[in-house]
């Protein structure tokens, strides 16, 4: 985060939809599940599943013809599923866009700690942690030594499985040309966007259990992928412009989410002038303040504190004061490091323990798997205090607190606030390049404060709870009560 630079214009209290809530039943909470809130509904029309994701134990051996591959856990995946995601083009294709499906025409598997292999005017050395797509050679060619076996450890089986689909988007792009939009001018980021998108609407049909090769929970399942995306996310302070600019975790995830629930066909109408209106990710201002991250500290408190009255002074009830009393209430309940004390109508914060939390990433450690000295970044730890804050508005308008529902309006306010101050001139504090992903971070958590009930307990969909997040930034506190009461 940033303190006010005088950038951009006002856009407005958060008073829409918040005073209504009061007026509205809460939606009852689902059956509870070790200690998270079953999403309410459902995940995009799917029913809610719990179950291990990965290769079906039944499924047929790929008839596919990989160069250099090897008997490794990593191609084994990899081939699957290549040959899952032609299945699925070869459907989607000509009913959804009039195309007949081609194959590609070479699939390469390599490791950049063997012998260098010529391909796509490079070497494999080069291509070190990277799965690629090359037009002229049609080819889609992954790292099976570095990359493949870090995701499959760190995120999964289906983690493998994103990052080929991502992959073969690109492919699907250079066969359908006009029809997606795709020409030699198309920018990186909107090739980009749409391969991830062109990627929701793949793993749509494997959680139809449509796929031969692979299956997907709902919950833990999209929670695996989705923080695969997180971590193949552009580093904060990168310029969607920049050639090879792949998009924020913020702006991964919504690509991937549209695809999900809209398929494939409205992933082919992304082009330069939408993403150009929803795009976050950018450059550094000139006046951002250590990379845009700044201590979490009373006076940082403090400019939180100011923050979030302006932006919540039209629900017309008393704020909550944040009070340094070390996370717990005065009877040693809570949900530390932050909880809103409903008795005296405070928000108790570990101020040490969330300046932890705010530590700026760790990227280079992240990236190698290894533990990192560093936390979630400060608007992760802002947004923490600020979702029990919320609490205490919603609270002060009548809305129920110990739900599922209140897990995910909980979370929606929370990026409403965030829209509120993005740009906002007025505001103690503003939005900095990255902050977005470092609430995604703190999303994809197990222990999630900012998408929990009053009682701490998180929603267990990462997907609906980076949805709920999405849907108050972009459409304001009004759809935060409309969606969830």
């Amino acid at each position: 985060m940033n303190l006010t630079g005088g950038r951009g214009a006002r856009r407005g209290v958060l008073i829409a939809g918040i005073v209504t809530v009061a007026s509205l039943l809460a939606a009852a909470c689902g059956q509870e599940t070790t200690g998270q809130l079953q999403t309410a509904g459902d995940i995009a029309g799917l029913p809610v599943t719990h179950f291990e994701s990965g290769l079906k134990p039944n499924a047929p051996k790929p008839d596919l013809t990989v160069e250099n591959a090897s008997n490794t856990e990593a191609d084994q995946l990899a081939t699957a599923a290549i040959a899952d995601v032609s299945a699925y083009w070869a459907q989607e294709l000509p009913q959804h866009f009039g195309e007949e499906f081609e194959p590609v025409a070479k699939l390469l598997s390599y490791d950049p700690n063997e012998p260098e292999i010529e391909v796509c005017g490079a070497t494999t050395a080069d291509a070190a942690m990277n799965a690629f797509y090359c037009p002229p050679e049609d080819l889609v060619a992954w790292d099976r030594g570095l990359l493949l076996p870090l995701l499959r450890e760190r995120f999964g089986p289906m983690a493998i499985v994103t990052v080929l689909g991502h992959e073969f988007g690109h492919a699907i792009q250079f066969r359908l040309g006009d029809k997606a939009g795709i020409d030699e001018s198309t920018s990186t980021i909107v090739k980009e966007q749409q391969a991830d998108c062109f990627t929701g609407s793949y793993f749509r049909w494997i959680a139809e259990n449509r796929s031969e090769y692979f299956s997907v929970s709902t919950s833990e399942g999209l929670n695996q992928v989705l923080a695969s995306m997180f971590f193949i996310r552009d580093d904060a302070g990168q310029s969607a412009s920049e050639q090879g600019a792949h998009g924020t975790a913020f702006d991964r995830t919504y690509a991937f989410q549209l695809g999900f629930e809209q398929g494939a066909k409205e992933c082919a109408g992304i082009n330069q002038q939408n993403v150009d209106e929803r795009i976050t990710e950018e450059a550094f201002h000139s006046d951002d303040i250590g990379s845009g991250d700044i201590a979490i500290d009373e006076n940082s408190i403090d400019l939180l504190q100011r923050s979030l009255d302006q932006a919540f002074s039209g629900a017309g009830v008393d704020a909550p004061q944040i009070v340094d009393e070390g996370g717990t209430c005065g009877d040693g309940s809570g949900t530390p490091p932050a909880t809103y004390c409903e008795d005296n109508n405070t928000v108790s914060i570990d101020l040490e323990e969330l300046a932890v939390i705010g530590q700026p990433v760790d990227r280079e450690a992240e990236f190698q798997g290894t533990e990192s000295a560093g936390g979630l970044g400060d608007f992760a730890a802002f947004s923490e205090i600020a979702s029990r804050y919320t609490q205490g508005i919603q609270k002060g308008v009548g809305a129920s607190l110990d739900n599922s529902n209140a897990g995910l309006r909980t979370s929606c306010l929370v990026g409403a606030w965030a829209g509120v101050i993005k740009d906002e001139g007025n505001n103690p504090l503003v939005l900095s390049s990255g902050d977005l992903d470092e609430a995604i971070a703190e999303l994809l958590q197990p222990r999630s404060l900012l998408s929990a009930d009053v009682k701490g307990r998180p929603v267990a969909s990462g997907f609906a709870r980076v949805e709920s997040l999405r849907l108050g930034y972009f459409d304001g506190s009004s759809a935060c009560t409309q969606n969830y009461g």
